[in-house]
C-alpha cells in the first residue's frame, strides 16, 4: 500500500468516526470541500501542513494518517477499484 492511499483510508475513516462530512471538516479546518475529497479518492497528496490542520479538526495525532488499517475486507469496505468505478460513474455525479 503506498502512502497516498493509506492517508486516504485514514482521512475517511477518521472523519466518519467524528460523524462529520466532508464539507463540515472542509469548513472546520478552513480548506474546500472538494480538496477533502480529492485526498480521500487519492486525487491529490497533503501536505504536512495540511495533514496538521485536519488533524486538529479531527483532534487525533498526525501519525494516525500513516498507521496501518485493518484488512478492509473484515469490514466489508469496497476495494479501491469499486470506489474508483463509482467514483466515475453517471450516478456519482
Amino acid at each position: 500500500m503506498i502512502l497516498r492511499e493509506r492517508v486516504a483510508e485514514n482521512l475517511r475513516r477518521l472523519r466518519h468516526a467524528t460523524d462529520l462530512s466532508q464539507e463540515e471538516l472542509a469548513d472546520r479546518a478552513d480548506v474546500n470541500r472538494n480538496y477533502v475529497g480529492m485526498l480521500e479518492l487519492e486525487e491529490h497528496a497533503a501536505t504536512i501542513d495540511m495533514l496538521g490542520k485536519l488533524a486538529a479538526v479531527l483532534e487525533v495525532d498526525l501519525a494516525e494518517f500513516s498507521a496501518k488499517t485493518p484488512d478492509r475486507s473484515e469490514h466489508g469496505d469496497a476495494p479501491r477499484a469499486s470506489r474508483d468505478a463509482f467514483a466515475h460513474s453517471p450516478a456519482s455525479r
